[in-house]
């Protein structure tokens, strides 16, 4: 830097702390020759290379770091910025962007692609591999007292006819499932207080309400449903949903705080739909791959959908599920 700089020659007030003691010394700095000089109530001098330079900030004030642990206070950025410029201080990259609005844009268009590209494609990976490294005893362990909870709010005993029940689980243990393994399961009947419903729980419990049963056209179409929540059972699409929703909430927690229930809980809730319709239409394929093993026609899966079909008619609600009418025209698509 030029002897001759006014910056340089100009002595900035400053307040310095000796790192070791609260007291405050009142000083002037400056810079001659490469140093840093410092006058009044303290004397020294530090080679600016030495010396670390805080971050620009709107309202705190610039601070200056000894290499013993000193530091200075400089309420005066404008001036500060000037003596700077003239030492051949520049900014690392982060602190510019941070100050740019481009640059604060430029970031933010960054960070949500890569979230979004996360969220697309490679949290699936991570989840359906983490589902699949968990012991399937573990598994079972999340499942336990879910059914008991259910059956105290939600369900009712079975009014299904015992002869009944035992006919529809034997007909579809007859029923030869694809791939190498069949995932253990209970068939268990339910009357429901929400209508026509099947499910599968991590405890391998696959729950078949009255009213499903009532819906169906014939069993064949009843054994389509159970092979379709088999297939939630073998693709471990529960465990897997848990993952990837408790994955999406930390995330959403990191990014807009502890602002409310209600702002943590919606994000984790509108990306999972893309899983769940993801997950319907593997367990539809295992559904349809499990019924041509055993020669039944696809048209008796495809009849179950046409079913419930009919109830959506009308009904104003975002689903997690495929639409009824996607999911007929692939299953008799598979069949042609």
């Amino acid at each position: 830097m030029p002897s001759d700089s006014p910056a340089a020659n100009a002595a900035l007030a400053a307040r310095y702390f000796d790192g070791q003691t609260s007291r405050l010394y009142h000083v002037t700095l400056g810079v001659r020759d490469g140093m840093a000089v410092l006058a009044g109530d303290i004397e020294r001098s530090c080679p600016l290379g030495e010396l670390h330079v805080s971050e620009r900030s709107s309202h705190a004030a610039r601070k200056v770091s000894f290499p013993d642990g000193a530091y200075l206070e400089i309420a005066d950025q404008a001036a500060f910025s000037e003596l700077l410029h003239a030492t051949g201080h520049r900014d690392g990259w982060v602190v510019r962007l941070q100050q740019s609005w481009r640059g604060a844009v430029l970031a933010t268009v960054a960070t949500v692609l890569a979230l979004w590209l996360s969220y697309q494609y490679l949290l699936p990976v991570v989840a359906k591999g983490v589902a699949y490294a968990v012991p399937q005893s573990v598994e079972r362990q999340l499942g336990q007292g879910v059914l008991d909870f259910l059956d105290q709010h939600v369900f009712a005993a079975s009014q299904l006819d015992g002869a009944r029940q035992q006919a529809l689980r034997a007909q579809f243990a007859r029923l030869a499932t694809p791939g190498d393994s069949t995932p253990a399961h209970r068939i268990v009947f339910r009357k429901s207080r929400i209508g026509p419903n099947a499910f599968a729980l991590p405890s391998g419990d696959i729950v078949l309400t009255d009213e499903m049963v009532a819906l169906m056209p014939d069993d064949l179409a009843i054994m389509g449903v159970l092979a379709h929540e088999l297939g939630h059972l073998q693709q471990r699409h529960l465990t897997r949903r848990l993952i990837q929703t408790s994955a999406v909430g930390a995330g959403a927690a990191l990014l807009f705080g502890d602002v409310s229930t209600v702002v943590a809980t919606l994000p984790p809730l509108l990306l999972d739909l893309k899983y769940s319709r993801d997950v319907e239409r593997e367990a539809d394929d295992y559904a349809i791959a499990m019924l041509r093993r055993n020669g039944i026609p696809l048209e008796h899966l495809a009849q179950v959908f046409v079913a419930l079909g009919k109830l959506d008619e009308g009904t104003p609600y975002l689903s997690s599920h495929p639409a009824s009418a996607e999911r007929v025209a692939r299953i008799r698509a598979a069949q042609r």
